[in-house]
């Protein structure tokens, strides 16, 4: 089921309602989080609840069953139980393909061939999400930062939650979990921020990233015929796109928990405001780069090593980032040409220089602060051609065209199969950084201008952004982070 459907938007306002009707009982509130959530993710198909539920079942019995031995290396054996299914499952769907063509491609460049055929794998909505999720509890209850729970329902609940099932953010059980043993009071400014929050996510997803996708799709699928200007817009737009698309999910997975009396984890803090890429990192899918630092790069050793290991977490952390993402070689070059990036701060000690907010205080950055954020826009966006081209060959005829003398030429590149032409784009573009720019500070957008306009003009925007929902919605696309 998807956030923009009509089937979601029917599906929400009655969990809603039923769900506060049952206030009084918390344990039946968990049990509708169950059911709405399994109803939830069988919309798109019924067949992969047994995975889900498979999950649920063996990591809550590895975290009962911890709580009754006190041997490390007992302890340690449930553990791998747990780590062996989960990442079974991921391993099998998302990359038995990848490693059953790649080990036939390297024994064919000594000639020889290997029979193989690849099977036709679907691969289940979310399972990258999830699975991390579920293993927060079992590596938690390991490392004894979390008590196992009894309570099947809650727990269950915990691993099933709709609003972040299928696109994260990816909560810990550490802070997720507790949240459902406690009563939920209704709050309704919590409800209403919920709600703005909501509406701002709808935007990015169906204004920002929709329309941008149709004119990236266009550039990148004709990247043959475009001169380089066309492909340079062509990744802006993509940027835009994968941005508009992804944070957009998280607000309006972050606000729908908060109509029901959860809070969730930011997962973007305005990630192209970055100085560094250290600070981008930061603030781009927050919940998954924290994953990857506390379960990988801090047991790795993190930073805290000689140079040569510093170098080597730091690559290995990036690469499995990168294969997260999908089983291409184009998203393993992605993440180690952020290694690359990162690496000479970190060697340079200015990985940690901008924790804050930047020009907090200010209306406009000084030149040096606007220099920092154009190239760290501009890397970023260098590297975003590797994650959507088809393969390496592609993203290096793309590179190679945009840095030839074709940057300077503009063909007539025929848009009038979209919905938005390029030159409307990129004033929605313009006006769509405005606004995030003024509301740096803050959870979301709608935050920023829920507390500091009047009442008229609130709502004046509101409307204004709905009317926006209506006129510029262009074709419906699935979900990016759907793929992974």
């Amino acid at each position: 089921m998807l956030f923009i459907s009509l089937d979601f938007a029917i599906f929400l306002p009655l969990v809603f309602l039923l769900y506060w009707f049952l206030n009084s009982n918390l344990k039946f509130q968990n049990l509708l989080i169950v059911v709405a959530s399994y109803v939830f993710y069988g919309w798109w198909d019924w067949h992969f609840l047994s995975l889900i539920f498979f999950s649920t079942i063996v990591d809550y019995i590895v975290g009962i069953r911890m709580s009754h031995v006190e041997k490390t290396s007992s302890r340690k054996y449930l553990l791998y139980v747990s780590i062996f299914v989960n990442i079974g499952f991921l391993a099998f769907f998302k990359y038995y393909n990848f490693f059953l063509d790649s080990f036939i491609a390297s024994f064919s460049v000594f000639g020889l061939n290997i029979n193989a055929s690849s099977l036709k794998i679907v691969l289940p909505v979310g399972i990258s999400f999830y699975t991390f999720q579920t293993l927060s509890y079992t590596i938690d209850v390991y490392k004894r930062k979390l008590k196992p729970t009894t309570n099947f329902i809650a727990f269950a609940a915990f691993v099933s939650y709709f609003p972040q099932l299928v696109a994260g953010p990816i909560e810990r059980a550490t802070h997720l979990l507790p949240q459902f043993y406690s009563k939920r009071i209704f709050d309704y400014k919590k409800a209403v921020d919920g709600t703005r929050q909501i509406l701002w996510g709808l935007f990015k997803k169906i204004v920002i990233a929709d329309n941008c996708a149709d004119l990236a799709n266009i550039v990148f699928n004709n990247s043959d015929d475009v001169y380089g200007s066309s492909l340079l817009l062509g990744a802006i737009f993509f940027a835009f796109q994968i941005y508009g698309d992804f944070s957009g999910y998280s607000d309006i997975s972050i606000g729908t928990s908060r109509l029901f009396g959860f809070n969730l984890m930011q997962n973007f803090a305005f990630p192209y405001f970055s100085r560094d890429i250290a600070e981008f990192w930061r603030r781009w899918h927050i919940s998954l780069s924290t994953w990857f630092r506390d379960y990988v790069y801090i047991p790795l050793g993190g930073s805290r090593v000689n140079r040569n290991l510093a170098i080597r977490n730091t690559v290995i952390i990036f690469l499995v980032s990168g294969f997260w993402h999908g089983a291409n070689w184009t998203f393993l070059f992605w993440g180690m040409l952020n290694a690359i990036y990162f690496i000479p701060l970190l060697l340079s000690g200015r990985n940690r220089n901008n924790l804050g907010v930047v020009a907090d205080g200010k209306t406009l950055p000084n030149l040096k602060e606007l220099f920092q954020m154009f190239i760290t826009f501009g890397l970023t966006v260098f590297a975003w051609i590797f994650f959507r081209a088809e393969n390496l060959t592609q993203s290096l005829d793309i590179i190679t065209t945009i840095f030839s003398k074709s940057i300077f030429q503009f063909n007539g590149f025929d848009f009038s199969g979209t919905s938005v032409t390029p030159k409307k784009m990129i004033l929605l573009l313009f006006l769509f950084v405005l606004i995030e720019w003024n509301a740096r500070t803050h959870k979301h957008a709608l935050e920023y201008f829920g507390s500091k306009w009047p009442k008229v003009m609130r709502y004046a925007l509101y409307y204004l952004i709905i009317f926006s929902l209506v006129w510029f919605g262009g074709e419906k696309q699935q979900f990016i982070y759907f793929q992974f």
